[in-house]
């Protein structure tokens, strides 16, 4: 039995690794047919770009140190989570201009599976009195790369974690890192994020997370579901009011598609745990996120049925606030308050279900939870969620 530990970037050390490769062979202990790769990217926008391919021996993560610790996508042969984005990433964040004058920049580089909207900031743009952004769209941290980078191994606990510590710091400002872990298990389709955010500052700040999950074709089709245990289902907008009946639901790709989304406060455990699943048509893949609504308490369900090329996908999006804009969310005390030095532990889990076996297994448990009871479902956007309302 053993646990190793290769570092691959360090800025203490002056280190970086530019191909690194492990395997059964190198860790004693461990099953067959697992592998760790890192390489960098070449060629047009993605240029310089790290990631790192995780094979569990079931499914191959990729992560990206180079934005933030992102997740880009999770293949099992050729069956792929994660969604056709019009963006052809990933994009280095050299070429994602958040001061932009629209606040929209963060979308250039928007293609992830899995994106973290943060620190400082994680909801729509907001503006100055002369026009100036103030907060881009969905903050600054997936366009931080990653200071340090390590690769553990673990055949006690039978774990591949892949570890990154990303600042973001600007002097006179806010003074935040971000240590964020994958962690799976050998032979499971999943993994777990488990995030500490740091406040390096001696002086008290305010941070927010919003882990932007994102799902497109083949898994989201025409009559895909979202199964959640929903306690309160508020639409954030009055667009998004006129699909109230219909926000589990989604419908086939459309031309021109308006984004509708949909707050939500979930039924949990006595533990604080929670659980949604978003299933297919017909219920023969899937996948769940499970996470402490107790620090994550606000869910956003992002719908944007277009058509495939111009970007079919759902976000399902659980945080520490909504993404609303930063000082109406602030308002509304939807932030973690951090003193000098202070940290803050954020966890989610992640099980895609690839059979309908699995699915059904998801769907009993996030019934459970909701325990026979109805959400509490409001036509119309309310005050002290929706920013507009």
């Amino acid at each position: 039995m053993a646990v190793k530990s290769w570092v691959l970037s360090s800025l203490d050390r002056d280190l970086h690794v530019d191909r690194f490769d492990i395997d059964d062979d190198d860790v004693r202990g461990t099953p067959d047919d697992w592998s760790v790769q890192k390489r960098t990217l070449r060629g047009g926008r993605r240029e310089g770009v790290d990631v790192i391919e995780i094979d569990n021996g079931a499914v191959v993560i990729t992560v990206i140190p180079s934005r933030g610790m992102g997740v880009h996508q999770v293949t099992a042969g050729a069956d792929r989570l994660g969604w056709q984005s019009p963006v052809r990433g990933p994009i280095h964040p050299r070429e994602v201009n958040l001061g932009e004058p629209s606040g929209l920049g963060w979308l250039d580089g928007f293609d992830e599976l899995l994106v973290r909207c943060g620190l400082e900031s994680n909801g729509a743009p907001e503006f100055d009195d002369a026009g100036r952004v103030t907060y881009p769209l969905h903050g600054k941290i997936a366009n931080q790369p990653s200071d340090e980078v390590t690769v553990t191994v673990d055949s006690d606990c039978g774990e591949i974690r892949v570890s990154g510590v990303v600042d973001e710091s600007r002097f006179h400002f806010m003074k935040a890192r971000l240590h964020a872990t994958l962690v799976t298990r050998f032979g499971e389709s999943g993994f777990r994020i488990q995030d500490t955010i740091e406040n390096l500052s001696a002086m008290p700040a305010e941070a927010q997370m919003l882990y932007h999950f994102n799902v497109g074709v083949p898994l989201l089709d025409a009559g895909s579901t979202l199964v959640a245990p929903s306690r309160t289902v508020v639409p954030r907008n009055a667009h998004a009011a006129a699909g109230i009946d219909g926000y589990a639901s989604y419908r086939a790709e459309e031309a021109g598609y308006e984004e509708q989304v949909y707050f939500h406060h979930m039924h949990a455990a006595g533990n604080g745990q929670t659980q949604v699943l978003l299933k297919n048509a017909h219920s023969e893949a899937g996948v769940s996120l499970l996470y402490d609504a107790t620090k994550l308490p606000c869910f956003s369900q992002w719908k944007d049925t277009a058509t495939v090329v111009d970007g079919y996908v759902t976000g399902i999006e659980p945080g520490t606030n909504f993404p609303n804009p930063r000082s109406f969310e602030g308002e509304q005390g939807r932030v973690i308050k951090l003193e000098g030095g202070a940290r803050e532990t954020l966890e989610l889990g992640v099980q895609w279900h690839r059979d309908a076996r699995s699915v059904a297994a998801a769907e009993q448990s996030v019934g459970k939870l909701a325990a026979g009871r109805e959400p509490k479902v409001f036509r119309t956007p309310q005050v002290g969620w929706c920013a507009d309302a």
